[in-house]
């Protein structure tokens, strides 16, 4: 992949967070683009989705947990945007 677009494409994934959840740390952006990724393949490959979370149960567990967290954080950025 070229270096600018991987920057650029990173750029991308940093608004997406910032828009999601009002925060585009590293972390937080990984975690975004860790669950939109999942969240598509579950989707689109719900076969796969359900293998995966049997071969690797710690990493369903995991994954559970940063859907939960972005939920989370989602609901109480919009609660901050409605109340501003």
């Amino acid at each position: 992949m070229e270096k600018v677009f991987a920057e650029q494409f990173k750029a991308l994934l940093e608004k997406y967070s910032d828009l999601l959840v009002g925060e585009s740390g590293e972390e937080t952006t990984e975690k975004v683009k860790a669950w939109a990724l999942y969240t598509h393949i579950a989707k689109s490959m719900p076969a796969l989705a359900k293998h995966w979370n049997e071969l690797y149960p710690e990493a369903k567990e995991e994954m559970k947990t940063i859907i939960n967290e972005i939920k989370l954080l989602n609901e109480q950025h919009r609660q901050s945007k409605n109340i501003q």
